[in-house]
């Protein structure tokens, strides 16, 4: 068993968007994001299989053209290869987890895969 606090916010990787890589596995990995009010991440799509779950805050999500409101206590599911991009347009900071199917081993802001 590999066991790793987390110890910071993580990694600015673009404006006002902080991610953290907290463990990764053979199926799967796990990553921290808070992102800003006003912070958005644009428009990208990677093979991974993205479930995530929102703790506080707001994001609205596009997904291959359809927005999606997803806020505190909320969970989502966005299919591999599908475009997709997040905003938070609220007032406050949207905390939360997210799993990635197969594993982000070196995540894109790291250097490798996308």
């Amino acid at each position: 068993m590999d066991v790793q606090p987390m110890t910071d916010d993580g990694e600015e990787v673009l404006d006002g968007v902080h991610l953290a890589q907290l463990a990764t596995g053979r199926q799967g990995s796990v990553q921290h994001f808070r992102i800003e009010s006003g912070a958005l991440v644009g428009t990208h799509s990677h093979e991974h299989e993205q479930i995530g779950w929102v703790s506080s805050g707001e994001l609205l999500f596009t997904v291959d053209g359809e927005e999606y409101l997803v806020g505190p206590n909320t969970s989502y599911v966005i299919p591999g290869a599908v475009p997709h991009s997040a905003e938070n347009r609220g007032e406050v900071d949207a905390v939360g987890i997210e799993v990635f199917s197969p594993p982000r081993v070196t995540p894109p802001w790291e250097g490798d895969d996308e």
